[in-house]
């Protein structure tokens, strides 16, 4: 490997290094490989992009600070995303000085396109170091790279890499500590756009020459199987069943690990009745914790198996494929297949969905993308689903297997997406959504899911549901147990104690509005602390029928205490009520920061809280009138 020396002059706050690359290049693997565990996250000054910022440590013992700045294509943005990229490398974003050294990470099987990002970075006059990844998907393909010829080439040190199974990042490390041998490669500038996209491309074209790569490379196997995955007949009709047999599997393997959970959770409240003296402490536990935020813990199966089929289709390539066929539908409603992934991460949590809509480069689909993002049912609500479900809607096999329970939540996720687009729609005939906008997105190879990756990934979920359950949600219980549980009963009182509480007035205050479409005062209840997060819901309908309930039935499974009390067009008005309602107040706050005001927010939560009534109102008249 060549060196090219000079001296650089590193900053009081020591070295800084940008991790940049083009999009699906693995530069996040990259990334995650040199830092390990050693990272932070937060939001670059004044704008809501993500800046994750992490340290590496060298065999020597040193720190070196290494910022992954957002995939670009080139040094003309886009999209907030790349204008981010392009103002760190330019010294011109705010609270971010310009970085002292660029390690640019190139995809080995596309240098023709990879390469001109870097011609770019070293016409800014900035010192490089490449990271030639995925080097053994080119060489199964074929396209074997001299990476001492390129770095000739080049004029900068070039590393061979694998992030996935760690190849390269020892020697790559290595040559990171050698800050004193690089200079800047001087490239005569060209300040005209076309100009420099012209020298660039010849430049590119000499090098492939060099190399032994001009030639066009012969068809992939992924190009075989696009064939029938893109068809415009095979690859709706494929995406709809894989859709289909994800929230089939959500019932059907959920079942045996649901039911084991419920029985230690009825168990361990059946323990605590029989060992402790019937006092407030065990109210507190067996009413408050076990009822309410032990009852969410059975439905993290559900979310599991939800999580493990999203992460295999992207690990395997599979979800810009998506997006491209949902591209012509989405474009009847004035959006393009590019807000499909951000909708598709709001099924996980709308937070992150929200989020993701900094890669759409359109500012009206970005924002029309913001305020249909919390329609898509986020994994919070699938607890909600769950338990209506299995309480009101048979265990019943259909025709070719399929489940009744499965067919049902399909058709609450498809309801979603249906209202998402009804809106999206009527948004294109109040703004300037009727123009045309191609989709134009990369589409990576397909390739075999890592289990690390996968286990990884249901790990962090697990994780974060189990925070949530030992930490919002619990505290929300207790709470919600105290205000159920004060003041007690007057003497003489008939009902349960329940009534005579804080919370108990504040649930027939509320019932008052939510009467008309079926919610008793139990449920309207639920759904205050509900807006802090979903999941919460189930804790406090646990808390408030143990309370509501008979000691010896305090620790029965929230079920069948609903399906005794609740008539059945009631459970289609509150499943009618969560798929449109806002889904909480985090939600709202992140749409704040993306958007820069509370106006949006605002309109977001007015808009859904209408359409959820609504929906409901209607749901519970026409079942009532159906029933009987």
């Amino acid at each position: 490997m060549q060196q090219h020396s000079a001296t650089i002059h590193v900053h009081p706050a020591g070295l800084l290094l940008a991790l940049v690359g083009n999009p699906n290049c693995g530069k996040t693997a990259l990334f995650n490989r040199l830092t390990g565990s050693r990272q932070k996250v937060a939001n670059y000054a004044g704008v809501t992009v993500e800046r994750k910022e992490g340290r590496i440590k060298t065999a020597s013992g040193k720190t070196l600070r290494l910022l992954d700045l957002p995939g670009t294509y080139s040094l003309y943005p886009r999209s907030p995303d790349e204008r981010v990229t392009c103002d760190v490398l330019a010294g011109r974003a705010k609270g971010e000085r310009k970085p002292d050294l660029v390690v640019c990470v190139l995809d080995a099987t596309n240098l023709r396109r990879n390469l001109r990002l870097l011609m770019g970075i070293q016409r800014l006059g900035l010192p490089c170091v490449v990271a030639l990844n995925m080097a053994d998907l080119a060489a199964r393909r074929g396209i074997h790279i001299d990476a001492e010829a390129l770095s000739r080439s080049l004029g900068v040190p070039v590393i061979k890499t694998v992030a996935t199974h760690g190849d390269g990042i020892a020697e790559l490390t290595g040559v990171l500590e050698q800050r004193d041998h690089w200079r800047p490669l001087q490239i005569s500038g060209l300040s005209a756009q076309g100009h420099a996209d012209q020298s660039d491309q010849a430049r590119v074209n000499s090098i492939l020459g060099e190399l032994g790569l001009a030639a066009q490379s012969s068809e992939l196997p992924s190009d075989r199987v696009d064939r029938w995955v893109l068809h415009p007949v095979f690859g709706p009709a494929l995406l709809a069943v894989l859709l289909f047999l994800l929230f089939q599997a959500v019932f059907s393997w959920a079942e045996p690990p649901k039911d084991l959970i419920e029985a230690g959770v009825s168990w361990l409240g059946q323990q605590a009745i029989t060992l402790m003296p019937d006092n407030w402490l065990r109210s507190l536990l067996v009413d408050g914790v076990i009822a309410g935020a032990g009852g969410v813990l059975a439905f993290l199966p559900q979310i599991l198996i939800l999580f493990f089929f999203i992460l295999v289709l992207e690990e395997s390539g599979y979800l810009p494929r998506a997006a491209y066929l949902l591209d012509r539908m989405m474009g009847s409603v004035g959006l393009s297949g590019r807000s499909f992934i951000p909708l598709l991460s709001s099924f996980a949590c709308a937070i992150p969905g929200v989020m993701a809509t900094r890669s759409i480069a359109n500012p009206r689909d970005r924002l029309v993308t913001i305020m249909i993002a919390p329609m898509m049912t986020c994994s919070a609500r699938l607890p909600v689903y769950a338990l209506l479900i299995g309480a009101f809607v048979p265990q019943r096999e259909l025709r070719g297997g399929i489940e009744l329970q499965g067919l049902v939540l399909f058709a609450l996720y498809f309801a979603g997406i249906v209202g998402a687009m009804a809106v999206a729609w009527i948004l294109k005939r109040f703004t300037n959504g009727s123009q045309t906008r191609p989709l134009m997105m990369e589409l990576p190879a397909y390739h075999w899911p890592q289990p690390r990756n996968i286990a990884i990934g249901l790990w962090q979920r697990a994780e974060i549901f189990l925070r949530r359950v030992g930490g919002i949600i619990l505290v929300l219980t207790v709470a919600l147990w105290a205000l159920s549980s004060f003041p007690g009963a007057p003497e003489g009182a008939t009902g349960a104690p329940i009534q005579y509480s804080i919370a108990g007035w504040l649930g027939r205050g509320l019932a008052v509005i939510f009467e008309p479409i079926g919610f008793n005062w139990q449920i309207s209840l639920a759904l205050v602390p509900g807006l802090a997060a979903r999941e919460v819901a189930i804790s406090a309908l646990g808390t408030v029928y143990a309370l509501s309930a008979a000691s010896g039935d305090a620790a029965q499974a929230l079920g069948p205490l609903i399906a005794q009390s609740w008539s059945l067009p009631t459970a289609f008005s509150l499943l009618a009520w969560y798929v449109f309602a806002p889904q909480c107040l985090a939600t709202l706050a992140a749409v704040k920061r993306e958007t820069g005001g509370y106006r949006m927010p605002l309109i977001m939560a007015a808009y859904l809280f209408g359409l959820a009534y609504l929906a409901s109102f209607i749901t519970y008249r026409v079942s009532t009138w159906l029933l009987g």
